[in-house]
């Protein structure tokens, strides 16, 4: 796709959105997300954009052009139902030119479809998505903070400018959303956005295909070659500085001493990979780790791992454990980021220090080791996050923000008795309506 190229890839006429039956115009959500590449944050947003209610929502999706070696989530978008567009100037890093020509477009876009909310997602579609927003005086501006960018990512000193531009940003938004306690937390602790305007928005995902991974018990290991008795580590997600794959190769070489059939095999893909092949080979690693590239067929690969590994210098909520921990899979990772909120400190995995193989060849030893305590604690982990993590919950906690905060634009009471969206949908035409009570911003 050219610089200029734009794509437009449109739902069945069946959910483009219509006037409602109550004749009430429906709520407009305009979502903004830098690039729909392979990874967690792509998922949470065509789930999000599909799974609005249709009948109270109108959702559009606007996104910008993904990386070399990414890969994209294009036809999950498709499959899922929703229209989205890409704009073609709209590019991840700092470009002058190209981000003035997104701006532009953004305000026209924001002009012409008058939404009622614009809620963005990633630094640079939050960076320019507000400011239009702003501008084209959209009543709710909302932005996820998928993770935090203040450190692991830039410089010192390219830390703190960055903060001061979310800091800036965050005063054009009605509120800023963060996907765990952590880094709410740490959005305050920054003076990013005060505590009243920081939300927690756990992510919500479908998990239903991993509740059936007993059914495909080694159909992996047959596919690969790997013996049934074979210790087999996974690692799942994008190959880039941040997710510190190296640790976990060093880690490989190591833990051959005491298990020296182990198998580590490293699903996904990114501009990374070429130096961790290399990598794989200067350290004599070639038979003991395997590069599969990107996969959907991800129940098959949780299927017959014994441990999955996350050993990010820096995370939101890894998508990839939410996956493992739903097929029942024991987990091991960081100490960084959402992440201990989703072990709980520990009691649902193994937390590491970052950067640390010793570590993460003790947990993973562990694991081995001791596999009933692993299993039971991989079995309690199944249990929370197949209701604490799912589709629907989130869905429900986004209509009670949105209605919440058009709510207080049109200086409505909440009123627990009545349903959120019939309030608010109703006082899109008429200036009366009691959406419910305050969500809890416990963090």
């Amino acid at each position: 796709m050219s610089k200029s190229a734009e794509k437009v890839v449109t739902a069945p006429a069946d959910r483009q959105a219509t006037e409602g039956d109550s004749g009430n115009r429906k709520i407009r959500v305009l979502r903004l997300f830098s690039r729909l590449n392979i990874g967690g944050p792509a998922i949470h947003v065509i789930l999000t954009t599909a799974g609005l209610d249709p009948e109270r929502y109108e959702s559009r999706l606007v996104v910008g052009r993904e990386g070399e070696r990414e890969g994209n989530f294009f036809n999950l978008a498709e499959e899922k139902g929703i229209s989205f567009e890409v704009i073609g100037s709209f590019v991840r890093k700092i470009h002058p030119v190209l981000d003035l020509i997104t701006l532009v477009k953004l305000l026209h876009l924001m002009r012409r479809e008058r939404p009622d909310i614009v809620h963005t997602h990633t630094a640079k579609a939050g960076a320019l998505g507000r400011v239009a927003a702003r501008l084209a005086r959209v009543p709710v501006i909302l932005h996820t903070f998928h993770g935090s960018v203040f450190h692991s990512y830039f410089g010192a000193l390219g830390s703190q400018i960055f903060r001061l531009i979310e800091t800036a940003l965050a005063r054009l938004s009605d509120a800023v959303i963060a996907v765990s306690p952590r880094v709410a937390r740490e959005l305050e602790r920054r003076k990013v956005a005060p505590r009243e305007k920081i939300e927690v928005v756990h992510l919500g995902l479908e998990l239903e295909r991993f509740k059936k991974v007993a059914g495909h018990r080694g159909e992996l290991r047959q596919e690969l070659g790997i013996g049934q008795e074979v210790p087999l580590f996974g690692i799942v997600g994008r190959l880039v500085p941040i997710k510190d794959v190296p640790t976990v190769l060093m880690a490989m070489k190591k833990i051959l001493d005491s298990m020296p059939d182990a198998v580590l095999l490293v699903v996904g893909d990114g501009p990374e990979r070429q130096r961790l092949e290399s990598m794989t080979s200067h350290f004599n690693l070639a038979s003991h780790v395997r590069f599969l590239g990107f996969r959907h067929d991800l129940e098959r690969i949780y299927a017959d791992l014994d441990v999955v590994v996350n050993c990010s210098l820096n995370e939101g909520t890894p998508v990839a454990l939410i996956e493992a921990m739903a097929a029942g899979v024991p987990v091991l990772a960081t100490r960084v980021g959402g992440t201990p909120d989703l072990l709980q400190e520990g009691k649902l995995g193994t937390l590491v220090p970052p950067g640390d193989p010793d570590c993460l060849v003790d947990g993973l030893v562990k694991a081995l080791h001791h596999r009933h305590s692993a299993g039971s604690m991989a079995c309690e982990a199944r249990s929370r996050v197949l209701t604490d993590f799912c589709l629907s919950r989130l869905l429900l906690d986004l209509d009670a923000l949105y209605t919440r905060l058009l709510a207080a634009k049109r200086g409505l009471v909440f009123s627990p008795e009545i349903r959120p969206l019939q309030a608010v949908t109703s006082s899109l035409s008429s200036p009366l309506g009691q959406p419910p009570s305050t969500p809890n911003r416990s963090m």
